[in-house]
C-alpha cells in the first residue's frame, strides 16, 4: 500500500512540474485557406513541442486587423503571436512593439527567405516577422471563356483589354460575371486593389509634399474606370466583396477573370474546391502603359508582440509555422500546388514545385516586379505599393475605402467619392503635422 501511494505521489509530483513548466500560446490569424490549412497541421509541431499547447483566434481580415492594432496599442497582451502584414511590420518595430526574430533556430535559413518579402519585414537588418505566405496580385481567367469570347489574353494586359473582355465574357443568363474585383471596405480589402490600380493610372495617394491627390484627373480616372466595369461586368453586390468572396465565386464558375492574390492560384486550380480548376490561366496585372502595373506586394506574416511572457515558445512556432519543414508537410498532405508560395528562394528552385505550380513563375515574376521604394509614376514621399507605410493610413485608408466602396453600390457618385475623400486626406494629414 505505501508503495502504491509513493508512485502515486511521484506520479502527481511529475505532473506538477510538468503542467508548471507547460506554456499556453494563443496565436491571432485571418480566415483565410492557408492559415486555416496550418491549423489542421500543428499535431506535427506540438508532438516535437508537447510542452507547448496552441490557443487559435481566428477572424475575418478586418476584424483581425482591428483587434491586433488595439491590443498592441493599448499593450493588451491578449495574443503571444500575431498575424499581421508588411503595412505593420515597420510601423510596429519602430514603435518597439514587435521583438525581433532572433531565435529560430539554426536551420531556419533566414537568408532563404525571398528579398523583395524580407526586406519588407525588416528593420535596420533586423527581422521582425516572417512570411507565411508572400504574394503580388495577377490576373486569374478562364481559358474557355477567353476563346469563347474570341480574344487571347497577353501575358501583359492592358486595361483597355480586360474591360474588352469582361464585356465579351458577362453571360448574365448563365451566372457568369465578366470581371470580379474587391468592393468590400476596408484599407487591406477594396483600397489594396484600388491603390495598386491606381498606380497603373499614373494616380497617387499624396504629394511630394503630402497634398492629397484625390482631387486630380488620375484617381477619377481610376475610380471611374472601377465603377463602370463592375457596374456592367461585376456581380452583384460587389461592394460587399473581398478575397474571400471573390475566391468563393471564382471556384464555382462565376467570374470570367479576377484579379487579385496571386495567393489564390492553388485554390483556384485546385479540383476538390474549384469547379474550374482544369480550365484557369494567369497573367501579369494589367497596365496603362505608364510604367506601373496594377499589382501588389504583401505577406501575411508571423510576429510576436514585445509584451508577450511566452517569447521563447512563441518564436518557436513562428520557426516551424515558416520553416522550410512546414512546405514539404504541406506538399505531403496535399501535394506541391498548395505550398505557401511567395516566402523562400528555394521553393522557387524546387523543380517538383515548378512541376505542380503553373503559376510559380508568373507569381514570382509579380512579386519581383512590384517596387514599395518607387510604387507610383509620379514622385512621392511615401513607401508602399498598395498602401501608405505611414500610422494614420489604417484609420484613413479605411475611411476613404468606404466613400469608394459606396461608390460602387450606388449610394454616392464618384465625384462625390474622391470629394470626401479628399477632405477626409486633408484633415487627417493636417492633423497629423505633414500639411499646414
Amino acid at each position: 500500500m505505501k508503495l502504491r501511494t509513493l508512485i502515486l505521489g511521484l506520479c502527481s509530483t511529475s505532473a506538477i512540474a510538468f503542467a508548471a513548466h507547460a506554456e499556453s500560446i494563443t496565436i491571432a490569424t485571418v480566415n483565410n485557406a492557408d492559415m486555416v490549412r496550418m491549423q489542421t497541421l500543428t499535431e506535427d509541431f506540438t508532438k516535437a513541442n508537447p510542452d507547448i499547447t496552441l490557443n487559435w483566434v481566428t477572424l475575418e481580415e478586418n476584424v483581425l486587423r482591428e483587434r491586433v492594432t488595439t491590443d498592441i496599442a493599448t499593450k493588451g497582451g491578449q495574443y503571444d503571436v500575431m498575424t499581421i502584414g508588411t503595412y505593420e511590420v515597420p510601423i510596429w518595430a519602430k514603435q518597439s512593439w514587435l521583438l525581433p526574430l532572433d531565435k529560430l533556430g539554426d536551420d531556419y535559413d533566414a537568408k532563404d527567405i525571398l528579398p523583395a518579402i524580407a526586406g519588407g519585414l525588416s528593420v535596420d537588418g533586423k527581422l521582425y516577422a516572417a512570411p507565411f505566405y508572400g504574394e503580388s496580385s495577377f490576373v486569374m481567367y478562364r481559358k474557355d471563356l477567353m476563346d469563347k469570347a474570341g480574344l487571347k489574353m497577353p501575358d501583359a494586359p492592358t486595361w483597355d483589354f480586360i474591360k474588352q473582355a469582361a464585356d465579351k465574357m458577362t453571360d448574365r443568363a448563365n451566372g457568369v460575371n465578366g470581371v470580379c474585383l474587391r468592393g468590400k471596405a476596408g484599407w487591406g480589402e477594396n483600397m489594396a486593389f484600388l491603390t495598386a490600380m491606381s498606380n497603373s493610372f499614373g494616380a497617387r495617394w499624396f504629394d511630394e509634399n503630402w497634398k492629397p491627390q484625390f482631387d486630380q484627373p488620375e484617381w477619377k480616372n481610376t475610380l471611374q474606370f472601377y465603377v463602370d466595369l463592375m457596374k456592367a461586368d461585376g456581380p452583384e453586390g460587389a461592394s460587399s466583396n473581398g478575397f474571400n468572396e471573390n475566391l468563393a465565386l471564382f471556384q464555382q464558375g462565376k467570374c470570367g477573370m479576377w484579379i487579385d492574390a496571386t495567393v489564390a492560384a492553388s485554390m483556384v486550380s485546385d479540383p476538390k474546391s474549384s469547379k474550374v480548376a482544369d480550365k484557369v490561366a494567369y497573367a501579369l496585372a494589367p497596365d496603362n502603359g505608364l510604367g506601373k502595373r496594377g499589382n501588389w506586394l504583401w505577406a501575411w506574416s508571423l510576429a510576436i508582440p514585445a509584451g508577450t511572457q511566452k517569447a521563447d515558445a512563441a518564436q518557436k512556432f513562428v520557426s516551424w509555422a515558416t520553416s522550410k519543414h512546414y512546405a514539404e508537410l504541406v506538399a505531403s498532405k496535399e501535394g506541391w500546388a498548395s505550398a505557401p508560395p511567395g516566402t523562400r528562394t528555394s521553393l522557387y528552385a524546387n523543380a517538383e514545385y515548378q512541376k505542380a505550380a503553373p503559376f510559380a513563375k508568373m507569381t514570382l515574376d509579380s512579386i519581383n516586379a512590384a517596387d514599395p521604394t518607387h510604387p507610383t509614376v509620379k514622385p512621392v514621399p511615401y513607401v508602399g505599393v498598395q498602401f501608405v507605410a505611414i500610422p494614420e493610413f489604417q484609420g484613413l485608408g479605411t475611411t476613404v475605402g468606404q466613400l469608394f466602396s459606396a461608390a460602387l453600390a450606388g449610394q454616392s457618385s464618384v465625384d462625390d467619392a474622391l470629394k470626401q475623400a479628399q477632405d477626409a486626406a486633408t484633415a487627417t494629414m493636417t492633423e497629423g503635422g505633414y500639411i499646414k
